[in-house]
């Protein structure tokens, strides 16, 4: 929806953000193609791909690669662990980043289940993708929400947005009078 006004307003197309993530029917799926869409082209080059090219020389190319994950899901874990601290001021739980870490050690198994398995055997897909979003909000309500609730991030914004209105207001009243005698 912001693409939209953003579109409207400036004529500038944005790349979409998500891609359906509810019809997601992996974790793989999930992280790698629908949700964030800027963090997962962020988060390739300056995170997955240097952990990959380095790994790789040292170890077989599939553990590297889950190495890589996890890596990438750690530098996640950590950039969201700042932004908590940000809105909230509060010392970190770390429980975002053990969140992160979860889905960075199971995206590994879920790929390594999947190769072994070789489409031989497959869950129906409406049951792939119930699973996969009922772990994604279940690890999130159990992880990721409690500490960005406990930061009232929604009541802080609210604050500044309020003291940036109010502001705008004096600052208007101040160089502008004859605009704002009527506010």
């Amino acid at each position: 929806m912001l693409a939209s006004v953003v579109r409207t307003l400036s004529g500038l197309e944005l790349e979409p953000q998500f891609n359906d993530p509810y019809l997601s029917t992996s974790l793989q799926d999930f992280w790698g193609r629908r949700w964030n869409l800027m963090a997962t082209s962020i988060l390739r080059p300056i995170a997955y791909d240097p952990i990959l090219y380095t790994c790789k020389n040292f170890i077989d190319r599939r553990w590297a690669q889950g190495i890589a994950i996890l890596g990438t899901f750690l530098v996640s874990a950590l950039m969201h662990e700042l932004i908590f601290y940000y809105l909230g001021r509060a010392k970190p739980t770390w429980e975002v980043t053990w969140f992160f870490l979860l889905h960075g050690v199971c995206l590994p198994v879920e790929i390594t289940l999947k190769r072994a398995v070789n489409g031989r055997w497959q869950i129906p897909r409406p049951m792939q993708t119930i699973l996969t979003i009922g772990f994604v909000i279940s690890t999130g309500f159990w992880l990721f929400f409690p500490p960005f609730l406990a930061c009232k991030a929604g009541v802080r914004a609210i604050e500044e947005y309020a003291a940036v209105r109010e502001y705008l207001k004096e600052a208007g009243h101040a160089y502008f009078p004859w605009i704002f005698q009527q506010i």
